[in-house]
């Protein structure tokens, strides 16, 4: 039974790099082959969507490029154990109506793995008001005023 244990991580581990690689070399053209990476059930959530399915997944990430200029995944650390991933991550994007500088949202997600090693299961963690709302002209301000009031 060890023997099976090891050998399952090890190959996870290598299924680990390829999702690495696949959101860090993510492109518009590379979103259309989501089957790749995610299963066809796969469950996606984040701060504003929760989806299933191979088809609402590419259409998620079909739409982020759509939304955002250049937008790209910096990977900056993982942590796999068996079927599990955990990796953080940098989301680097322009919002063209909004402002002229790259933005940055930092953030963290938990990955479960098939035995094939594609994504069964994907949960994006990140805190929508302090990494997006208060980067927005109106709402940022109102965000900012809100947080400061809190802090007395």
């Amino acid at each position: 039974m060890t023997d099976h244990i090891a050998t399952e991580h090890t190959d996870h581990a290598e299924h680990a790099g390829n999702i690495v690689h696949f959101f860090e070399t993510l492109t518009l053209e590379s979103a259309a082959q989501v089957e790749r990476i995610y299963s066809e059930d796969a469950f996606f959530k984040d701060p504003f969507n929760e989806v299933r399915g191979l088809s609402t997944i590419r259409k998620l990430f079909e739409h982020m490029f759509v939304q955002v200029k250049n937008p790209r995944f910096e990977v900056t650390e993982t942590v796999q154990q068996g079927d599990q991933l955990f990796m953080t991550w940098n989301f680097l994007f322009h919002m063209p109506r909004y402002a002229t500088q790259e933005q940055c949202i930092r953030g963290a997600t938990h990955f479960r793995l098939a035995p094939d090693g594609r994504v069964t299961y994907h949960r994006d963690y990140w805190d929508a008001a302090e990494e997006l709302y208060e980067k927005l002209p109106l709402l940022g301000s109102l965000m900012r005023g809100l947080k400061h009031i809190a802090r007395k």
